[in-house]
């Protein structure tokens, strides 16, 4: 089943088992999948993100690959940072290079979507409160989180998140894989496996250090391959099932 968020009106449309979309007439956040009601047929052209987020976590140096390219040692335990939620970006809008950086660059990454408050939650619970799956790009501004003592900066200009095109419900946690195209090319290729914390570990780990509210998105990190990216470019970022996050490539205008 895919959850797709409307930009005619920020309402939700259902797609299940190759059925027309159908409007939710449901509140998604506060009732139990079993129970939500369904509506008229929708088309589905314009999309925002599936998600409003009260915070995106990010968690750093997943895959070994990635924290080798990058000349990092891997941490011995989740390596947790937060961007903005003014970064969410909709399927299709421009990702927007700042003047600050000289260096932006794709990390495509699988991204969990809560849907139930989680605080030191147990596995089980854990497990329950997953919602489901979307594709996400981690846009960071290279240059800027080397030189910062924090990834806050470097991770959060307006922009820096797109995710989409949908939200995935049901799907195997230990079966998901990504790849990052740039301009058709792939970049990046990675899997669950590959991880040094799976999706699950990291639910129950962040939810020990902060609260997860329904509807926070939790990056579950990227593999090898990070590239910079150009005015110009497009970039995809496709996760099996849930469908292809394609973003353009544009420079940041002054609109004084």
């Amino acid at each position: 089943m895919l959850l797709y968020r409307l930009a005619t009106d920020g309402g939700y449309a259902v797609v299940s088992d190759d059925q027309p979309a159908r409007r939710l007439q449901s509140n998604p956040w506060a009732t139990s999948l079993d129970r939500w009601s369904l509506g008229e047929p929708v088309e589905i052209d314009h999309l925002l993100p599936p998600v409003e987020p009260s915070k995106i976590v990010g968690i750093g140096r997943n895959y070994v690959a990635h924290a080798e390219e990058l000349g990092n040692e891997m941490p011995k335990e989740p390596l947790i940072f937060l961007k903005a939620p003014s970064s969410l970006l909709a399927p299709g809008a421009p990702i927007l290079l700042p003047p600050e950086s000289h260096r932006v660059e794709l990390e495509g990454e699988i991204a969990l979507v809560i849907g139930a408050r989680l605080h030191r939650a147990g596995r089980d619970e854990c497990r329950a409160a997953i919602l489901g799956v979307t594709a996400a790009n981690d846009v960071t501004a290279r240059d800027l989180q080397r030189s910062d003592k924090t990834f806050a900066r470097g991770k959060s200009f307006d922009t820096f998140c797109p995710v989409g095109p949908a939200l995935r419900l049901g799907s195997d946690l230990d079966d998901l894989s990504v790849e990052t195209r740039l301009d058709g090319q792939v970049v990046q290729r990675g899997q669950v496996r590959e991880m040094a914390w799976k999706p699950l570990d990291l639910v129950e780990y962040v939810c020990r250090h902060m609260t997860l509210e329904p509807g926070d998105l939790l990056l579950t990190g990227t593999p090898a391959g990070v590239t910079p990216l150009r005015p110009g470019q497009t970039v995809s970022v496709e996760i099996a099932g849930v469908g292809t996050l394609t973003n353009p490539i544009a420079a940041w205008e002054d609109p004084t």
